[in-house]
């Protein structure tokens, strides 16, 4: 079977989120692949030193080189990476990430170009990346959607009769876990027994501040931390609606986690969403920013039953299709 080098931010370890790098990795292990991992170190420069290291050092025996590409900081080790595949005359695939990454194209075309024109492949999570990604790249450009194992998601077609709101994103800028905060205030006006349970990493150091914020409003949010997938699965049981609240985004995969799990979900209408959710279909989607809007669909998913029902399942359906054991083709064929 073949070896393959994945070059990403493997930082589940300390604390962070799990990403591509070990969500990916682990299904194809699973599959037999054989992975060599770059890189786990918390340090940014030791990270990046890491990944050179271990490239040159893996360079005689990887068939492929998985590298994930990212819109800021991290996009440098990208371009680094996958100009090292270059001249060890290793292929390359550049897997997309980040609702920003299309700021990135405009700002840096030319590093863009050393990275895209010569991947053997790139890899676009989202039909919003691909739709922005054909317009340059075309050629070598394919489509593979974040993935997750169905099975292990328990679907509860659930009752609303009260908001009872989680948020799962880590606790940065970008996502804007405010907002979360006012839409539940405003909640708490109509509906007393409204709840907010707020999961997720401090990325940011913001927890103490939207601790702060939700004292300043006199709600009682509950932030439970970072939690594993298997503990906020459990944990979603208890909820009712899911929020999204974000600035800048891509295909969330913990939006598309909580559509599988029967949790309807209320987002900004912002990057790559609306290319993920359908307004009135499968979601109800809100301007960035505008907590009128999202308080209002809040309230409409607990006084409309049958659209709440029809949210519900017509998102479970449609993610039924997100499932590894119909994504993994997509991967072998590229892998083959």
């Amino acid at each position: 079977m073949k070896h393959l080098l994945y070059i990403g931010n493997k930082l589940a370890v300390h604390g962070n989120t799990a990403t591509s790098i070990e969500t990916l990795g682990s299904f194809l292990e699973l599959e037999g692949y054989h992975l060599t991992y770059a890189s786990s170190k918390k340090n940014k420069i030791a990270r990046l030193l890491d990944m050179v290291f271990v490239t040159i050092q893996s360079s005689k025996k990887v068939d492929y080189v998985l590298i994930d590409v990212y819109s800021t900081q991290n996009f440098w080790y990208a371009l680094l990476i996958s100009q090292l595949c270059r001249i060890l005359n290793l292929k390359y695939i550049a897997k997309l990430h980040g609702g920003a990454l299309p700021n990135r194209l405009k700002l840096s075309p030319l590093l863009c170009d050393l990275i895209f024109k010569n991947a053997y492949k790139i890899t676009a999570p989202s039909k919003y990346l691909l739709e922005v990604f054909q317009l340059k790249y075309s050629s070598n450009l394919i489509y593979i959607p974040n993935t997750l194992e169905i099975a292990k998601y328990e679907f509860l077609n659930r009752e609303i009769q009260h908001p009872k709101l989680l948020w799962v994103r880590s606790f940065s800028k970008i996502y804007n876990p405010k907002m979360a905060i006012t839409v539940f205030s405003e909640l708490k006006k109509e509906f007393p027994n409204a709840e907010l349970c707020m999961v997720g990493p401090d990325k940011e150091n913001l927890i103490e501040e939207c601790k702060a914020y939700a004292t300043s409003l006199n709600v009682a949010v509950t932030f439970s931390g970072k939690l594993s997938k298997e503990e906020w699965i459990t944990l979603s049981k208890n909820y009712t609606v899911f929020i999204n609240t974000t600035h800048f985004d891509n295909t969330p995969v913990s939006v598309i986690e909580a559509m599988a799990l029967g949790l309807p979900v209320v987002s900004t209408n912002v990057g790559g969403i609306p290319f993920l959710l359908e307004a009135n279909k499968n979601a109800l989607l809100v301007n960035d920013n505008d907590v009128e809007a999202m308080v209002d669909a809040i309230k409409l998913l607990v006084t409309d039953v049958n659209l709440a029902s029809t949210i519900i399942q017509n998102a479970r359906d449609y993610v039924e299709e997100f499932d590894w054991e119909k994504v993994k083709y997509n991967w072998f064929e590229i892998l083959t």
